[in-house]
C-alpha cells in the first residue's frame, strides 16, 4: 500500500507506477532530502509537535540512512516512487512507528522544493569555484603575453593588432559576470520554503526560522502557493549556465579556428585532441567541438523548463516533476564543461610568432595610419579616404602600409613624414592604445589587477 493510499480503493497500474516513479533520478538528492528531515524532525521535538523521543529516534534513523546511502548500501526502489517516500519508508522499517510522525507538518511538495533549493544552493558554489579556477588560469595566460602581439578580428576579418593578453582578458571579464550570476542564482535559492506544506502552510505551531538556521538558509519563504510553486531558482542557475556555456563555446570556436592550419596560432596538446580513423596526419580539436555542441543541451533544457512552467497554475502540479532531470543534466553537462576546458586550456601552447605575423597582415594598422593624418590636422573623413586608396594601392603593388616609401605615401597626401614609419608599427600601434579597456600592456596589467581583486571577494 502507498504511503498516501488510505483513500483508495484498489493499487495503481503497473504502468503508472514506473511512468509515475521519479526515483531514477532524484535519488542523487538522498543527502539534501535526508538532511532536511533532520532539521525538520528536530524542530517538531524542539517545538512539542511530536514526542522528544520520537524526534531522537528519527533524527538517529534517518543519521543512519545517511551513512548508509553515502556508502551505497541502499538499494532505492522504484514502487516507493520518489526520494522522499524511500527514505521515510525505509525510516519506518528501520524504527517503527515513530518514523511515521516525521511527516507531520509538511507536505512532499514543500519537501521538493526544499531539496532542490538546497541541492542548487551546492551547484552554484560548486560551479563558482570552478569558474575561479578558470579565471586563475586566464590571468596567468594573460600576465605572460602582455606583449604578445596578435590581429584582432571584426567579421572574422583582421581588424587591428591588439595582444593576447588583451584577448584573454576579455574572456575574464565574461566569466567574472558568470561567477556574478551564479551568486544571484545562490542568493535565489538561498530561501527556506519547508512550511509551505501542500500549499496553504499548516495548522502546527513550526518554527521555520530554527529550520533555517540548521540547514543554513538565510531567509524563509513568504508565500505559502509561491513557496510550493516556483522554480525561479532553477531557472536562474539554468540561465546562468546557458550563458557560461556560450561563453565556453565562443572560446572553444577561437581555439578550433587558431588550431587550424590556415591560423597556426594554437597546437592543442595530444592529451585534448584524437586522430582520425582513416586519414594518419589528422589532429581534432573533439574537446572543445563538444563543448560547443553541448551549449545546445544546456539551451534545450533552459527552454524546456521554461516551457513546463509557462501554462501551469497556481500551486504545485505533476509536471514540475519534470524539473529535475533537465536540472540535473545542466549541472552535470556545465561542470564537466568547465572542468574540461580548464584543463584544455591549461595545456594549449600559444604561437607567438605565428600571431605576431598574423597581425603584420591585413592592413591591421590602416586605422593608426588614418589617425596619423588627423594628428597632423586632416579631417577625419579624409584621412579616411586617403587611406583607403592607398589599402587599394598596395592591394594591386602587393605591398603592406609599411613596405611603402614615404613618396609613394606623398603621392595621396602631402601630410605624410618620416615618422609615419614608427607610428604604423605593430608594437607602437598597440601601445598608443593606452586609454582604461584598451591593450596597451599597462591599461592590460591594470586589468588583470583588477580582475585578481575581484577574485579575492
Amino acid at each position: 500500500m502507498k504511503l498516501w493510499g488510505g483513500r483508495f480503493g484498489k493499487a495503481t497500474d503497473g504502468l503508472v507506477d514506473d511512468f509515475h516513479s521519479s526515483i531514477s533520478f532524484d535519488q542523487r538528492l538522498f543527502e539534501q532530502d535526508i538532511t532536511g528531515s533532520i532539521a525538520h524532525a528536530t524542530m517538531l521535538g524542539e517545538q512539542g509537535i511530536i514526542p522528544a523521543e520520537d524526534a531522537d529516534r528519527i533524527v538517529a534513523g534517518l543519521k543512519s540512512i545517511l551513512e548508509d546511502a553515502r556508502e551505497g548500501k541502499i538499494a532505492w526502489r522504484t514502487d516507493a516512487e520518489d526520494i522522499h517516500m524511500n527514505v521515510e519508508t525505509l525510516l519506518t522499517e528501520r524504527i517503527g512507528e515513530a518514523g511515521k510522525r516525521l511527516h507531520t507538518g509538511r507536505s512532499r511538495n514543500d519537501q521538493v522544493a526544499l531539496d532542490t533549493r538546497m541541492y542548487a544552493k551546492v551547484a552554484c558554489r560548486e560551479t563558482e569555484s570552478m569558474l575561479n579556477d578558470l579565471l586563475e588560469t586566464l590571468l596567468k595566460i594573460a600576465q605572460e603575453n602582455l606583449h604578445t602581439i596578435m590581429p584582432g578580428y571584426t567579421h572574422l576579418q583582421k581588424a587591428q593588432p591588439i595582444t593576447l593578453a588583451h584577448h584573454m582578458m576579455a574572456y575574464t571579464q565574461m566569466f567574472l559576470r558568470d561567477r556574478n550570476r551564479f551568486r544571484q542564482a545562490y542568493e535565489a535559492a538561498d530561501v527556506m520554503v519547508l512550511g509551505s506544506g501542500a500549499l496553504a502552510g499548516t495548522t502546527y505551531p513550526l518554527n521555520r526560522a530554527r529550520v533555517a538556521e540548521l540547514l543554513d538558509f538565510s531567509t524563509v519563504s513568504e508565500n505559502s502557493l509561491d513557496g510550493v510553486s516556483d522554480r525561479d531558482y532553477m531557472l536562474d542557475y539554468m540561465a546562468a549556465a546557458s550563458i557560461c556555456m556560450m561563453h565556453l563555446s565562443r572560446f572553444c570556436e577561437e581555439l578550433i579556428l587558431w588550431n587550424t592550419n590556415e591560423f597556426r596560432f594554437v597546437e592543442m596538446d595530444d592529451a585534448f585532441a584524437t586522430g582520425s580513423s582513416i586519414m594518419p596526419q589528422k589532429k581534432n580539436p573533439d574537446v572543445a567541438e563538444l563543448i560547443r555542441g553541448k551549449t545546445g543541451r544546456v539551451y534545450g533544457h533552459l527552454m524546456g523548463l521554461l516551457t513546463v512552467m509557462k501554462g501551469l497554475p497556481l500551486a504545485y502540479n505533476k509536471d514540475m516533476q519534470e524539473d529535475k532531470e533537465a536540472f540535473f543534466d545542466t549541472r552535470d553537462t556545465l561542470v564537466k564543461g568547465l572542468t574540461v576546458f580548464t584543463a584544455m586550456l591549461k595545456t594549449v601552447t600559444f604561437r607567438r610568432e605565428e600571431m605576431e605575423r598574423g597581425a603584420s597582415g591585413g592592413f591591421t594598422n590602416a586605422t593608426d595610419c588614418a589617425d596619423y593624418l588627423v594628428k597632423k590636422g586632416v579631417p577625419f573623413r579624409d584621412a579616411h579616404k586617403v587611406v583607403g586608396e592607398l589599402v587599394a594601392y598596395c592591394l594591386n603593388e602587393k605591398k603592406a602600409l609599411l613596405d611603402l616609401s614615404l613618396e609613394e605615401l606623398r603621392q595621396y597626401h602631402p601630410a605624410f613624414d618620416r615618422d609615419v614609419f614608427d607610428d604604423l608599427s605593430m608594437i607602437s600601434c598597440v601601445e598608443k592604445r593606452a586609454i582604461p579597456g584598451a591593450p596597451a600592456p599597462e591599461m592590460v596589467q591594470q586589468a588583470i589587477d583588477s580582475a585578481r581583486e575581484k577574485l579575492r571577494h
